[in-house]
């Protein structure tokens, strides 16, 4: 109650979805005020992932597992971001706005065999399930709702090592190799499939 009350008092939320979305803010000018994310700036759409995921993934950025490598410009600029989420429960409030938005659908980008995809995906579909959804135990995001290119950028830093390559980042590591056997046109295609199950 102390907690509360000391909080109000300061003019900040307390916790949850009042000060995420004070929080997101800081967020706005990058991925939109509606989360819709800015591909200009490789910023991706985040309103409506879960929350257990964006909290993974601002935690991956403060740990150094995201955003520390120099062929990743979007991540290096997105780490200070989460580690400004400093206090008790910033994360955690403003990974709940997020997922409290309304999830924003962008058009495909790419130009894929959607076709040789389907056959590439069933790998995928192990851990981030037959319909893209994900798996919160297998720590697999929902990839059906995420930008195309987006999701490409991805598998591109898994296999050549700006993601998943840091001792300790076992979710990452594990999706690092499942995408080595992937030429640039192979992602394009599972990538293209995924858009399908939309």
């Amino acid at each position: 109650m102390l907690l509360v009350l000391g909080a109000a008092a300061c003019g900040r939320p307390a916790t949850g979805v009042a000060l995420g979305e004070e929080l997101f803010d800081t967020c706005a000018p990058c991925h939109g005020a509606n989360g819709g994310g800015n591909p200009v700036i490789a910023a991706p759409a985040i309103a409506g992932l879960p929350q257990w995921y964006v909290e993974a993934q601002l935690e991956g950025f403060k740990a150094g597992f995201r955003g520390r490598h120099a062929d990743d410009l979007p991540g290096l600029r997105m780490r200070p971001m989460a580690v400004s989420l400093n206090r008790e429960g910033d994360i955690q409030s403003v990974a709940e706005y997020v997922a409290s938005l309304t999830a924003v659908l962008t058009p495909s980008t790419l130009q894929g065999n959607a076709g040789a995809g389907a056959e590439i995906y069933t790998l995928c579909a192990v851990c981030h399930g037959t319909d893209g959804l994900g798996n919160e135990v297998l720590h697999s995001p929902p990839i059906v709702q995420m930008d195309d290119w987006y999701l490409v950028r991805q598998l591109q830093n898994f296999k050549y090592g700006a993601r998943g390559a840091v001792a300790g980042d076992t979710w990452g590591i594990t999706m690092q190799v499942n995408t080595l056997a992937l030429s640039d046109p192979a992602m394009e295609d599972v990538v293209a499939y995924i858009q399908t199950l939309r």
